[in-house]
């Protein structure tokens, strides 16, 4: 077990707490090395994960080393408990953020409650308190029975049943703790404007806490298999949802990196446009209506404005600059460098976050959350530029920095955009040039099967007239471009298998091949096999789609948590954690394999099969061949 002077565990070591506005990550060693204040993705105070201990730490542990840890949270909350036995006897460390209202997006507090069970412990708390993403040391000085770190607009209060000193820039406690015996720790983070500082009594907090989450929890429909690992999934969406906005942040954290010790380190803290049609399925499928419909809000005013502007990431309340930069001084996880704050993608062009647009507004419908009607002028404007723009190259799904391409997807998803409009128009009356978007709707189809398929291979390919396969292929089947038992479709899954996949999991594309502009290469992407999953449940193999099902979540930590990627080599978490898409495309597999999931409903709903009552002729010629469910 590290040190109580450590660096950063692996990132499966971590857990995470939250309260719907922030959140922090709690390593088995009791140390929470990273915790941005008061937003996800507000500036962090505790960076330790991309540095170490002296960039901001709050560590409770016992003294020593000869100690074992299991931990686990409470039930379906985000409660983490963590046992430390010891030769000398055995504690728990209680940790979470408080949701009593005592917390706003100006203040959240966290409580850790440390108890013996039996023996006597000798343990230690150190606290390293570092503003601006473990840059800045604060003042510290006595407030009473408080300590307060001040630096510019920050305040930390920390306050504690025993006593605690100050050395070396530390504030450290020593204390033996005895069965039976409790102490608590507070810190509540507030601006230094709020010159009154009133922190929640912990043992009330603890219980409404647990109530809230527990409450929350009991909303969810899903009993079928795999359960726990579902909710698990659900509670970590809402964790990492923002309660004001209804945003959802991609991850936790920034430049946890895609291959270790490598440059492929972004910044997840915000949200991404193509998450909201699998988003919306997830919440939908399991009872999750108020999230669902807050999502939907959060969307339209995020992209209301010039669709020429419509960006493919914003920030948490829709900012639109998140300019990217680099933090030098912290040297990033396990040497990955550069640490990055902000995201560039957010200034590229990708055509496919048109078509999530559209299939997220068309979903949402569907399922009777009917928007106000101002939503679909904003739609119209979104065609029209999509129609003039649709056959322009973009940078893709996976944001590359190589240069503009024809990239299949982002055509596949341009499909989507004008199906799902011409769907929306027909079924609900919607005033729409609904003929005109037909014939690009088959224009487009027809374009992709041309340009798009390699018929030498029998495979569908990542860009116009190449050869390279890419993961997100996957979603043709499931978008209703294809039904996934067309040759063509099944001729793709077949070359992914057997030309894309490390460890029997699958890659995005490999960088090799594809010239993204970057250095290095990366883990395995976990919401591809997900995809892959669900391409299986449509193709009838329905064995083989649960082993790999069992298999990417036996990949979750001990407390239930996936990061975006995984190392196969080094068989470790890797990427940003926990990362919401990949659990998401959990949730969405698990309905499939139960059969009432998004593939099912998605590729079933679409102008190729039968049409909808109240479609009104809506044409199924393509230019594609036969593509009729089969």
């Amino acid at each position: 077990m590290p040190s109580p002077q450590h660096d950063s565990l692996p990132i499966e070591d971590y857990a995470l707490i939250g309260n719907t506005i922030t959140g922090a990550l709690v390593g088995k060693n009791g140390s929470i090395d990273w915790f941005c204040a008061p937003r996800v993705d507000s500036a962090a105070c505790f960076a330790a994960l991309l540095g170490d201990h002296d960039n901001g730490h709050w560590q409770i542990a016992p003294v020593g080393f000869a100690w074992t840890v299991r931990r686990q949270y409470r039930g379906d909350t985000l409660i983490l408990e963590t046992e430390f036995t010891t030769p000398k006897g055995q504690a728990r460390l209680t940790d979470f953020m408080v949701m009593n209202g005592h917390d706003s997006e100006e203040h959240c507090h966290i409580v850790r409650i440390v108890e013996g069970l039996r023996g006597a412990i000798d343990m230690e708390m150190r606290l390293v308190i570092r503003f601006y993403y473990g840059s800045m040391i604060p003042w510290v000085r006595r407030v009473g029975d408080a300590r307060l770190a001040v630096a510019g607009p920050d305040s930390l209060h920390l306050t504690a049943t025993v006593p605690v000193h100050g050395h070396d820039q530390t504030t450290r406690a020593q204390f033996t703790l005895t069965a039976g015996q409790r102490e608590i720790f507070q810190i509540g983070y507030q601006p230094t404007h709020h010159t009154v500082y009133t922190p929640p009594e912990p043992l009330a907090a603890l219980a409404h806490t647990e109530t809230w989450w527990r409450a929350w929890a009991a909303q969810g429909r899903y009993e079928g298999p795999w359960r726990d690992a579902v909710m698990r999934s659900l509670l970590t969406l809402k964790a990492l949802t923002c309660r004001s906005t209804g945003a959802i942040a991609a991850a936790l954290t920034t430049s946890l990196p895609e291959q270790l010790g490598g440059a492929r380190n972004w910044d997840y803290r915000y949200c991404w446009l193509r998450d909201a049609t699998f988003t919306l399925w997830s919440m939908l499928t399991t009872g999750y209506t108020t999230e669902a419909i807050a999502w939907r809000e959060w969307l339209m005013r995020a992209v209301a404005g010039n669709p020429a502007d419509l960006q493919i990431v914003y920030g948490v309340a829709g900012e639109r600059w998140i300019g990217e930069r680099e933090i030098p001084w912290l040297r990033g996880y396990e040497g990955a460098s550069p640490v990055r704050v902000g995201n560039a993608a957010a200034d590229q062009f990708q055509i496919d976050v048109y078509g999530e647009l559209m299939d997220s507004l068309h979903l949402a419908r569907s399922a009777g959350l009917h928007p106000e009607p101002h939503i679909w002028d904003i739609q119209r404007a979104v065609m029209t530029f999509l129609e003039a723009n649709w056959h322009l190259p973009d940078d893709g799904i996976w944001e590359v920095r190589g240069g503009r391409q024809h990239f299949t997807h982002s055509k596949v998803m341009a499909w989507v955009a004008f199906d799902r409009a011409i769907r929306d128009a027909t079924r609900y009356g919607l005033a729409a040039p609904v003929t005109r978007w037909q014939e690009i709707r088959d224009a487009i189809h027809a374009d992709v099967c041309a340009h798009g398929f390699n018929a030498a291979k029998n495979r569908f390919t990542q860009s116009y007239g190449g050869e390279t396969l890419d993961a997100s292929l996957l979603m043709m089947a499931l978008v209703g471009f294809l039904p996934a038992t067309d040759p063509r479709i099944i001729g793709t899954v077949r070359a992914i298998e057997a030309e894309l996949m490390d460890d029997g999991l699958v890659l995005r594309y490999r960088p090799q091949e594809s010239h993204d502009g970057l250095s290095g290469t990366e883990g395995v992407f976990l919401p591809c096999s997900f995809w892959l999953v669900d391409n299986l449940v449509l193709q009838g193999q329905r064995a083989k789609a649960e082993r790999l099902f069992a298999r990417l979540v036996g990949l979750c930590n001990d407390v239930g948590l996936l990061s975006e990627e995984y190392d196969p080599a080094a068989r470790r978490l890797v990427g940003n954690f926990p990362q919401a898409f990949t659990h998401v495309a959990l949730v969405n597999s698990a309905h499939n394999l139960a059969g009432d999931g998004p593939a099912v409903h998605r590729a079933h709903d679409h102008p190729t099969t039968t049409p909808a009552p109240g479609d009104r002729g809506v044409s199924a010629k393509s230019g594609c061949g036969p593509h009729t469910r089969t």
